[in-house]
């Protein structure tokens, strides 16, 4: 009786081992194939007051603001076409890259000019106008298109008095 007892301990421990590993390996498949290969490389430094005049589009809920380069208090690096910076609600922000993220190049001349993610009158959709894909502002999904990756998200921390979007 004995020998029966661990015979059938092993197999429930054989299979629930078998069962972890596909799990697993399900799950890190996952994963590895909704990284957008497209992220920007560089370094996303902004740090700006949400509630000044000099950014009185992002005093209300709703509004929503174009950051480059030199701009005061951001340094973007690398290869990204600056930050739309989205408020949420009265004390969360959004913060995206305006580069296209399913085919950004598509639409590039040959002065190395490429198009840019707008808002404008697509509010409250962001819309990348050379693939006519459309994203909500909201959360950086597709709304309408046919691409594979959400926009291109950065972190955007609001301590109260400064807004810091950062990757």
């Amino acid at each position: 009786m004995r020998f029966q007892h661990n015979t059938i301990s092993m197999r429930k421990f054989f299979y629930l081992s078998v069962l972890g590993i596909i799990l697993v390996l399900g799950i890190m498949s996952c994963n590895k194939s909704n990284i957008n290969p497209n992220i920007p490389k560089g370094v996303i430094r902004i740090d700006i007051d949400p509630n000044s005049t000099f950014y009185q589009e992002l005093n209300t809920v709703g509004g929503w603001t174009y950051i480059d380069n030199g701009q005061p208090n951001a340094y973007i690096s690398g290869n990204s076409r600056g930050v739309i910076v989205y408020r949420k609600s009265l004390t969360e922000f959004m913060a995206y890259d305006r580069m296209p993220p399913n085919e950004p190049d598509k639409c590039c001349n040959n002065n190395g000019q490429c198009t840019k993610l707008i808002v404008g009158d697509y509010y409250p959709m962001v819309k990348d106008t050379c693939t006519q894909n459309s994203y909500l502002l909201l959360n950086g999904s597709i709304f309408t298109g046919n691409g594979r990756y959400p926009l291109i998200q950065y972190q955007a921390v609001y301590d109260g008095g400064l807004l810091h979007i950062y990757k």
